[in-house]
């Protein structure tokens, strides 16, 4: 068996789910829309220029649902998904991650956004081992603000890689070829971990450090 594994946002999507999330936020009213989109859009560009506080982030980045009543949280999250998620979903993505499926991969999407935004898109994509960063939740069920266990980022995704295969008794080494898909030089770290890493729709730093590996460089879309 092989395992393919796909970050999401930049790779399966051409966008970010997380910042898209904070826009959708503005949108139903549920935040000051200058005061979230200037710290939205500083959040992002650290991502991009990979000095983002993951820890930082997700306290900002689910304060404004987290406080709302949980049927109310679902609510906008199913409005999410069916408006802005699933109009970024196209076929040449969804046949990318089918193929490895019909040639009976393992398949899973390791992303650093938060499992509360990405599993309907998960979902959508018919993958249902999703490695996303874990919110910490009260006895209520609600998020809040705190990241629980590793999260899903930089070094942090090949350790939450190692211990999913743990947990069903596998581990990198049983597999014949291991794959990964990402767009972005914060996904170092587990591109060097796997046998063949594709960048993916990849930003110019890892498109330069791409062709200077040899690294295969794929474009499912015009970003």
């Amino acid at each position: 068996m092989n395992l393919a594994l796909f970050d999401l946002d930049g790779t399966l999507i051409p966008g970010d789910s997380d910042h898209a999330f904070g826009a959708f936020m503005i949108a139903m009213g549920w935040v000051d829309a200058a005061e979230h989109a200037r710290r939205n859009d500083g959040f992002y560009l650290q991502y991009l220029a990979g000095t983002l506080d993951i820890d930082e982030y997700v306290e900002f980045a689910t304060h404004a649902w987290r406080v709302r009543p949980l049927a109310e949280q679902e609510a906008a999250r199913q409005r999410f998904m069916a408006e802005v998620m699933a109009p970024m979903i196209q076929p040449q993505a969804l046949d990318l991650v089918r193929a490895h499926q019909q040639a009976g991969d393992l398949v899973a999407i390791v992303t650093a956004t938060n499992e509360f935004v990405t599993r309907p898109v998960a979902t959508a994509f018919g993958v249902p081992e999703l490695i996303a960063v874990e919110l910490q939740r009260d006895a209520e069920g609600r998020a809040t603000g705190r990241i629980a266990g590793v999260p899903s980022f930089r070094e942090g995704k090949i350790d939450r890689v190692n211990q999913w295969l743990a947990a069903r008794g596998q581990a990198f080494g049983d597999f014949d070829r291991t794959v990964f898909y990402s767009d972005s030089t914060n996904d170092l770290p587990l591109l060097e971990r796997v046998s063949e890493p594709v960048a993916t729709n990849p930003g110019p730093a890892l498109e330069t450090l791409a062709r200077e590996r040899g690294w295969r460089i794929l474009r499912l879309f015009d970003q």
